[in-house]
């Protein structure tokens, strides 16, 4: 299925009922007063995230979603039905963003999880509300508010740990292969990858992590060239970056420049992503010579002053991809330790207070 990870909808709340200005008219009662009832308020519209939906393809065919209008108010002190909520189920991992302010309303990213987007209108009052020792007989009621109307802009950014990152036939596809069960197209040209791939990696039975193939960046990429910001987005939830390089191009570009020119990229587009974790990955070493592989991938280390960590693999024939896969697990074993330990030192500082 074609991912499509963008999407412009309207929704719009349900109006509220209008209220009911009426009098009791009873045999042997010729005086019963009012008794209009309020209209019923109209129904919210709600975006819920479901985790069994992976892509906002549905929202190609329908765009606009309503809620049902409150009733209007009836006789005999009858309030209106309040109208039904609209749900609308997105793809955990949605960001909705109202298109006029250009302002993030929520972001999904739990299942279940429930955004209410546009709230429906007030119930109008009837004139049972208006009566009063000077006003026996009242014929004023109000009508029912508008319900919320919005333009929305829905985002899916995938959820993973690791996002792959690197210049086009830097050998991402083949890198997720690699690691995982992912089956991502490979070719021996530019651009192959024209859509995330999420990939689970499994180190041991009950420690894995999710990675994404992100399609390769361009310069220019932070103003839309290339793929453009529209995949670079998708690495704002990663927690950790592989950045992979290919360490023998076959056109003789230079390693360094391609790493440098990614980063600009990155502080262009969000500074945030630039330091965010990350670790350099050389990849098809298996293009050199065994005994220039080390040499020439400390020499790029150093010609980049690297100070995290690196990896000199061959994604082709799997050299070095499971190390990669353990160093990742373990940062993200360390990572949860760490929030574990928050927590309980959080709780016991809140318990002896």
């Amino acid at each position: 299925m074609k991912f499509v990870d963008e999407a412009i909808i309207k929704v719009q709340a349900g109006d509220g009922g209008n209220g009911c200005a009426s009098f009791r008219r009873e045999k042997f009662i010729p005086f019963g007063g009012p008794n209009g009832g309020d209209g019923g308020d109209g129904g919210n519209v709600w975006l819920v995230a479901d985790e069994g939906l992976n892509t906002l393809v549905d929202f190609r065919h329908q765009r606009i979603f309503r809620a049902q209008r409150g009733q209007n108010g009836m006789g005999s002190d009858m309030y209106g039905r309040r109208g039904e909520d609209t749900e609308i189920r997105v793809p955990v991992g949605t960001s909705v963003i109202n298109l006029d302010t250009d302002e993030l309303i929520g972001d999904l990213t739990a299942h279940g999880q429930r955004l209410l987007v546009a709230r429906g209108g007030k119930g109008g009052l009837g004139n049972i509300h208006f009566k009063s020792s000077t006003n026996r007989a009242p014929r004023k009621s109000t009508p029912g508010a508008a319900g919320e109307a919005r333009d929305l802009k829905l985002e899916l950014k995938v959820l993973a740990d690791v996002g792959l990152l690197g210049f086009p036939n830097a050998g991402k596809s083949t890198f997720i292969r690699a690691v995982s069960a992912a089956t991502p197209r490979v070719a021996d040209y530019p651009f192959t990858t024209l859509q995330p791939h999420l990939g689970v990696v499994r180190v041991e039975s009950d420690r894995s992590f999710v990675i994404a193939d992100i399609p390769g960046l361009i310069e220019g990429a932070a103003d839309g060239a290339g793929l453009g910001v529209q995949f670079l987005k998708h690495l704002s939830r990663t927690s950790l970056l592989l950045h992979l390089v290919d360490i023998a191009p076959i056109d003789d570009s230079d390693p360094v420049t391609q790493v440098r020119a990614i980063e600009g990229e990155l502080q262009r587009f969000d500074p945030q992503l630039l330091a965010r974790p990350r670790w350099l990955v050389l990849n098809k070493i298996d293009l050199l010579a065994p005994d220039q592989r080390d040499s020439r991938a400390r020499e790029i280390v150093a010609a980049l002053a690297w100070q995290a960590r690196w990896f000199a693999v061959s994604a082709a024939e799997r050299i070095g991809t499971r190390e990669v896969a353990l160093a990742a697990q373990q940062f993200f074993d360390e990572q949860r330790a760490l929030a574990n330990d928050t927590a309980e030192q959080e709780l016991a500082g809140d318990s002896a207070r």
